[in-house]
């Protein structure tokens, strides 16, 4: 199981909904956290510096450590997310349903209604749950990101590795982006529906 693996369960389990696009930047975040634990890379700066390949049984982290930029000047930690977020919360999404570790849950009590997904009780899905009750500092940090609070302030996150805050911050920063490119559409897509209106 990785931390990537974990926040997508805890986060599918939830009764609200967590942006795609958030989430996606998170996973990221979190699969280079888990590289960092694994010794597979190191921060400088704002710089993913890669180790030793790692050989990962999991196929998301191999994906990720392969996708890594091995010539100086190495990739900003920024550029990562972006690069390697996209589409990762509908990857980890079918590769889950795919292993039966999701099943479909209708929203409403109507048969027909948007389709949503929960996590299945599995092992995977009790450590994922595990490790939300227990407030693995990681795991806590992460879902505050996304919108997901667990009632403790930032300063609580307890955070003691440098190179893990680090990506924390940068995963802050860029769901903030995503945030401020969500609200120039809507206030350019309202601007745009007034001028076809008229006076």
């Amino acid at each position: 199981m990785t931390t990537a693996k974990d926040l997508f369960i805890i986060a599918m389990g939830l009764k609200h909904s967590v942006g795609q696009g958030d989430l996606s930047l998170a996973l990221a975040g979190a699969e280079l956290i888990d590289l960092i634990g694994a010794g597979a890379v190191a921060v400088d700066g704002d710089r993913i510096v890669p180790g030793a390949p790692p050989t990962p049984d999991d196929r998301f982290m191999g994906e990720a450590a392969a996708g890594l930029t091995r010539q100086a000047p190495y990739e900003r930690i920024e550029d990562w997310l972006w690069r390697r977020g996209r589409d990762l919360t509908a990857a980890y999404q079918a590769d889950l349903e795919e292993n039966g570790e999701l099943k479909p849950q209708r929203s409403g009590r109507l048969s027909f209604g948007s389709e949503r997904v929960e996590p299945v009780d599995t092992p995977a899905r009790r450590r994922a749950a595990d490790r939300w009750e227990e407030k693995e500092p990681v795991v806590a940090a992460l879902a505050s990101v996304v919108g997901i609070d667990d009632g403790r302030s930032d300063d609580e996150a307890g955070l003691d590795d440098e190179a893990v805050t680090t990506v924390v911050a940068a995963v802050h920063d860029a769901v903030m982006e995503l945030e401020a490119v969500r609200q120039r559409r809507t206030i350019e897509n309202a601007a745009f529906a007034n001028l076809w209106r008229g006076p």
